[in-house]
């Protein structure tokens, strides 16, 4: 009788806790439990990534329930890259070109940096290559001996930069190399103590503004043959002509980009993933009243030059909003 109701009792226990585990509300969605506090990697604050970051930031946090983002200043793409692949950070802006890197392990990445997925590509970053109007710099070869700002090292502007300048066939040693963010050369360019900048950014980008608004700008062209061999070796580079108007210069400008978009760590549900995803994407208002490059993220063109794997909850969303 002893043997019986042990059994018993081992039964009962073993069904209650499959009963327990079969209504547990405590936010697993079958693939992994859901990150409540999730941190979104941007990029310099006079950047686009900054304020675009923090307004999805701010729709996740207003349309996903039990989950709270956080918008973060950073290096933006390589340190985003990193920091995403090593487990400090959910969500991040990066080039596709950078997340193509990262998963290959080239370029600035020693080794394959691939424990991310994209979501979504969200707008052209252009390659501003901007000096003051009076500086003399009118060509890419007229940088020579000049004192050049090449974005934070290790960043995606210094990665353009440098392809840009070999396409040329200029190196750093041709050059005064400055490593810093968009606002201190913006800042070093007012102050005269850098000569020219590379900035890539979706226009138009709060640094030049800034400078604008005190020196009148240049933003120098790169040469169509040039642009030419940069798209044929580099497939992400697109040719971009942009406009006089975006920052009163004295004429249009010739120059490439790449696409800005956003990556999320493979540890995050595909449930949650989703959800962030479709909040993202079902309020993009709010991002369009952030920046004007918020008009340019759009469902249709999401995922336009999208260079790694879609997370699947990303994928799931589209594959459902497109039907």
């Amino acid at each position: 009788m002893k043997k019986y109701s042990l059994l018993f009792v081992l039964l009962l226990a073993v069904g209650t806790l499959l009963a327990a585990c079969g209504s547990s509300d405590s936010g697993k969605s079958g693939d992994g439990e859901w990150v409540k506090d999730v941190t979104i990697l941007t990029g310099g604050e006079q950047g686009v990534y900054f304020p675009l970051g923090g307004a999805m930031a701010r729709i996740i946090s207003e349309n996903v329930d039990g989950v709270t983002a956080t918008g973060v200043t950073s290096g933006a793409s390589t340190v985003n890259s990193n920091d995403i692949n090593d487990g400090k950070a959910e969500l991040g802006l990066v080039q596709n070109d950078i997340a193509y890197y990262a998963h290959e392990g080239s370029n600035m990445f020693e080794q394959v940096t691939d424990n991310f997925y994209g979501i979504a590509t969200l707008y052209p970053e252009v390659v501003q290559i901007v000096t003051s109007a009076d500086s003399g710099i009118e060509t890419v070869d007229d940088l020579k001996g000049k004192r050049v700002a090449v974005g934070d090292q290790g960043s995606g502007s210094e990665a353009n930069a440098k392809q840009i300048l070999e396409a040329h066939g200029i190196s750093y040693d041709d050059l005064n190399i400055e490593f810093m963010s968009f606002g201190d050369a913006a800042s070093g360019i007012q102050d005269g103590n850098i000569d020219a900048a590379f900035i890539t950014a979706g226009t138009p980008t709060g640094a030049i503004e800034a400078l604008k608004a005190s020196r009148e700008v240049r933003i120098v062209s790169i040469n169509p043959d040039k642009i030419k061999e940069l798209t044929e070796k580099y497939p992400y580079y697109t040719h971009f002509d942009l406009p006089s108007d975006v920052y009163g210069t004295s004429s249009d400008a010739t120059t490439v980009a790449v696409q800005a978009m956003i990556i999320v760590s493979k540890t995050l549900p595909e449930d949650q993933v989703y959800e962030m995803t479709k909040a993202i994407f079902e309020n993009l208002d709010v991002i369009e009243a952030t920046h004007a490059r918020g008009k340019d993220i759009t469902l249709e063109t999401a995922l336009d030059g999208m260079s790694i794997e879609v997370h699947p909850g990303a994928q799931r969303y589209f594959d459902e909003a497109n039907k």
